[in-house]
This record gives C-alpha cells, sequence and structure tokens, in this order.
C-alpha cells in the first residue's frame, strides 16, 4: 500500500531544488480534499475552513500550528471569527514542495477527525 500524504514527514528544504512541477503539483493536489485551490501562478495551495464559534476556530488554528511546529513548515495562517483561512507555499525555492502537501494531508486529516 502507497504511503499516505499525511502519514510522511517533511524534510528541510533551504533551496537548491527545483520546485515542483505543474503535472506534479497537479497530481498531489488530487490526494487532498477538494476544497485546496491552486493560486493562479501555481506557486501557493490554499484552504478555508468554517466554524461555529471563534472558540473552535482558534483551537483548530492551534492545532494547525502544531503541526507546523511538529513539520519544520508553517503556513501562512488568517483568523476569523468562524474561519480559518491556511496557505502553503514553500519560500526557500519560491514555489511548491513536496512539504506543502503533506502538511496540507495532516490538516486534512486534523478537520475530518475534528468533524467526527
Amino acid at each position: 500500500m502507497p504511503e499516505k500524504l499525511a502519514d510522511k514527514r517533511c524534510r528541510p528544504c533551504e533551496g537548491g531544488v527545483e520546485p515542483l512541477s505543474a503535472e506534479q503539483t497537479t497530481e498531489l493536489l488530487r490526494a487532498l480534499h477538494e476544497d485546496w485551490v491552486l493560486s493562479e501562478d501555481g506557486l501557493e495551495i490554499s484552504r478555508g475552513f468554517e466554524f461555529q464559534a471563534y472558540g473552535r476556530t482558534l483551537a483548530f488554528a492551534n492545532a494547525v500550528a502544531w503541526i507546523a511546529i511538529s513539520e519544520g513548515h508553517h503556513p501562512v495562517l488568517t483568523i476569523s471569527y468562524g474561519r480559518c483561512d491556511v496557505s502553503y507555499t514553500t519560500h526557500a525555492i519560491d514555489g511548491l514542495s513536496d512539504n506543502d502537501f503533506i502538511c496540507a494531508a495532516k490538516i486534512d486529516r486534523l478537520a475530518r477527525e475534528s468533524a467526527a
């Protein structure tokens, strides 16, 4: 059985590697929840999450922050009442890397488990 994205670990990326190709990005995007979207320039993926209360939004954002710290790969989080938007890119390579998709998959798993 192939390893799922959410079960992988991020690898440090200090540059010196190429960003994912459009084909690789498209394939990895298919492994994520359908609400993840690719930016027009192809350099970022993002997804919005909605909650019934601000406390739930903050709890989710803190859980996302824990994933980021654990993986050493950090998203942009935009938090408002009842909504948390998460965006990933790999700044060191000015594009997308496997790390962006690994973390997105971990967040998908978090969202599924939180909803159950």
